[in-house]
């Protein structure tokens, strides 16, 4: 392994780590709040505990399938705590802001595993090896916002 992917992993692993001692400590503090409260912090700190469990990979060569096999439990623990966040919050802004993680995470786990040539779970189009194409050979994609880019012709 190169020392920058050693300095990235344990850069990693120190963000997680300090993530994982903010909720500990969140859940000391909720010991003494409401039981949804308690929910809350209970079903944040299981999202948590298997988001770094797995993504705790094993590198194998190829640092994109590295990247996604980081990256989609990562956005998945994030859906999970913002479907808590529906389940117990009360705030309807913070509440819009959680379906709207839900809605990006979700279309990002399967455009991060699309680019890598895998596909939606329980199918096996991973295993076909001509998905993994090059980059030259895949249509560009744009990245506009037409509601941001204003309408087409303008």
């Amino acid at each position: 392994m190169t020392s920058r992917k050693m300095r990235v992993s344990g850069a990693m692993r120190s963000a997680a780590i300090v993530t994982l001692s903010l909720c500990a400590m969140a859940s000391a503090n909720a010991a003494g709040s409401t039981s949804d409260d308690a929910a809350f912090m209970k079903e944040n700190d299981a999202a948590m505990t298997k988001m770094m469990s797995d993504m705790d990979i094993k590198p194998t060569g190829n640092v994109d399938r590295d990247f996604v096999a980081m990256m989609q439990p990562h956005h998945q623990a994030a859906i999970e705590m913002a479907e808590a966040e529906l389940r117990y919050g009360h705030n309807e802004q913070l509440r819009q802001i959680a379906t709207q993680i839900i809605s990006q995470q979700r279309s990002e786990i399967v455009a991060m595993g699309q680019a890598v040539g895998a596909s939606a779970p329980g199918s096996n189009a991973a295993s076909n090896p001509s998905a993994d194409q090059s980059e030259q050979s895949r249509p560009e994609v744009s990245h506009k916002n037409p509601k941001m880019d204003g309408p087409p012709g303008s």
